[in-house]
């Protein structure tokens, strides 16, 4: 195809999603994997989301039919390593963050299909264990911690002492009982750092052992039949008591969750959502909540965000980590005090800030430490979107760029996927020169007349000019350079034209395009992997279901565990 075809091609467009992710795929220098990482589509491709990859039948997701999806081998992330530790151990010095970050795969670092372990991580692996295992057995009052019979044990005691640690520890690591033998192994490895060593280095050796299992490292699921469906295998009690834990806590089952798996609670959908709602109740579940938006939004580094300080000399990194605080205060109270939806997140009225950060907002009457609810002037703000962390999340520099943060509105937040570019179109594409223009619509309206640019950023440039009211820190401003900011955008598909941030946060949180991706996001982090077309029916059963709720987040979180991906393996699982 012509170059000059693919600009004809290129043109605005409104319409279905597909329409769009089309459009970007012809979109000169724009072709790449578009529709999601790991979708599999060829470039200039869309894939048959409609068929099933294996038998190439219709994916009718018919009521009455089984469609568990995928469910690769689970790795423990750095996070859910540390947690598990804790839980395991006592050990609060979150010894993983010492290990390589994960690839982002699905965006939340939990993609099992990019959890691979190199000969490096494997070795750093075994460092972290060691020094876990050290801190845990380093003074009779650490190891009377792991036992009582540990603090003071006698030569003659030492083995059976050994072995009620093993037992103890053993069926929490592996998330489920021990098999026939295994604790003599485990009791093996005692023995061997035991000889010629303390009885304290020969618990630290087996504790080191444990925690570089693959029964440990790995959420290892062999499943059991289903007496109805022999096609179909089901995890087992524990297994299903390891999934409703590391999804809605991100760490081992506890005490209760392990009994009622062995008592046969989590066999049905009934008992696996019984379990869910106490655990969502539970405190333990807001920090996953919390990951989820620490990674779904741009806020995660706000405490690491440099800014010119003659330029913005009432920002700080403490600010920073102030604004970062404010969007997980409004989250967390929406869902679990407040209306409970994403679009009630989308377009709340209110915030929650400290004094600090209040008066670096210019809101008056907010004192002390303590971060309050506190009423917005809803002309100006509304909702996360418009929150000082999320406008500075989104921008790189000094300057506002609407390129980042309509990327951001795109991708994360309606699932459009922009292409990155490629060959001789990367290096063409450079932010404009900052004096080019005296407003960002300015600067970028010459960078978009680029024919070669023009095929993506006629998406994502039109919503991020909606944004410009606000700086490069979020404060709100009408001018930049003296110059009247005209914060007219566009929003692809039905959506259509906004006259500013107000009008576009109220079209989004309207939006059953933004509820199905955000249900999307949801369901790829809770499942630890990125959704593909053979995943077709769980998504749709995940979105149905969030509609169904009203949007309501803590719903949606339970519906999660009522799927057939949750409650199924495919067949042939490895």
């Amino acid at each position: 195809m012509s170059r000059s075809s693919h600009h004809e091609q290129a043109r605005p467009l409104r319409g279905s999603r597909s329409a769009i992710l089309a459009a970007l795929l012809l979109a000169s220098g724009c072709i790449g994997n578009v529709g999601g990482s790991g979708s599999g589509a060829e470039p200039g491709t869309q894939p048959d989301d409609d068929k099933d990859p294996t038998t190439g039948a219709p994916l009718a997701c018919k009521d009455g039919e089984v469609y568990p999806g995928r469910a690769p081998l689970r790795r423990l992330t750095r996070v859910e390593y540390n947690n598990t530790v804790r839980d395991l151990l006592g050990d609060t010095t979150n010894p993983a963050f010492s290990l390589p970050s994960e690839d982002v795969g699905n965006g939340f670092g939990n993609d099992a299909d990019t959890l691979s372990v190199s000969s490096l991580l494997a070795e750093q692996l075994s460092t972290v264990a060691e020094g876990v295992a050290q801190r845990a057995t380093a003074s009779p009052e650490a190891l009377a911690k792991l036992a009582p019979c540990a603090s003071n044990v006698g030569a003659a005691d030492e083995e059976a002492c050994a072995r009620t640690i093993i037992e103890k520890l053993a069926p929490v690591a592996y998330r489920r009982p021990l098999a026939l033998g295994e604790a003599d192994e485990l009791l093996a490895l005692y023995r061997v750092g035991r000889t010629d060593a303390t009885f304290a280095t020969g618990v630290a050796t087996m504790i080191e052992a444990l925690l570089q299992s693959p029964d440990f490292l790995y959420r290892i699921e062999r499943g059991m039949p289903d007496p109805e469906r022999p096609e179909l295998r089901r995890p087992t009690g524990d297994e299903m008591a390891t999934r409703l834990s590391y999804m809605l806590w991100g760490t081992t089952p506890d005490e209760q969750l392990r009994m009622a798996a062995q008592a046969g609670e989590l066999s049905t959908k009934e008992g696996v959502r019984k379990h869910a709602e106490r655990m969502l109740e539970d405190p333990r579940s807001r920090p996953t909540i919390r990951f989820f938006f620490d990674n779904l939004l741009p806020i995660s580094s706000l405490a690491d965000l440099e800014r010119n300080a003659e330029a913005f000399p009432t920002f700080s990194r403490t600010i920073g980590s102030l604004m970062r605080e404010e969007t997980q205060r409004l989250i967390e109270h929406e869902v679990f005090e407040g209306g409970g939806t994403w679009p009630s997140i989308l377009t709340a009225p209110y915030s929650f800030m400290n004094e600090r950060l209040a008066a670096f907002y210019g809101v008056s009457g907010v004192t002390g430490d303590e971060f309050q609810k506190v009423e917005l002037d809803t002309t100006q703000r509304l909702g996360i979107l418009t929150q000082a962390g999320l406008m500075a999340g989104t921008t790189h520099s000094n300057t506002t760029n609407p390129v980042t943060r309509g990327s951001f509105v795109l991708q994360k937040l309606m699932c459009i996927i922009i292409p990155l570019p490629t060959g001789d179109i990367l290096e063409q594409v450079k932010p404009p020169d900052p004096y080019s223009g005296k407003t960002a619509r300015d600067r970028f309206s010459q960078h978009s007349q680029d024919k070669a640019c023009a095929g993506c950023h006629q998406f994502m440039d039109p919503v991020g000019f909606a944004f410009e009211n606000y700086d490069a820190v979020g404060l709100y401003r009408t001018t930049e350079n003296d110059v009247v900011i005209d914060p007219s955008g566009t929003v692809p598909g039905t959506l259509g034209d906004v006259s500013g941030p107000i009008e576009l946060v109220q079209k989004l949180a309207a939006s059953e395009e933004v509820q199905d991706c955000f249900a999307k996001r949801w369901s790829e982090f809770a499942y630890g992997l990125t959704l593909r077309k053979e995943d077709k029916c769980t998504e749709e059963a995940v979105t149905t279901a969030f509609k169904a709720s009203g949007y309501n987040v803590k719903q949606l979180l339970i519906d999660l565990t009522q799927t057939d991906a949750f409650h199924y393996l495919a067949s042939g699982q490895e």
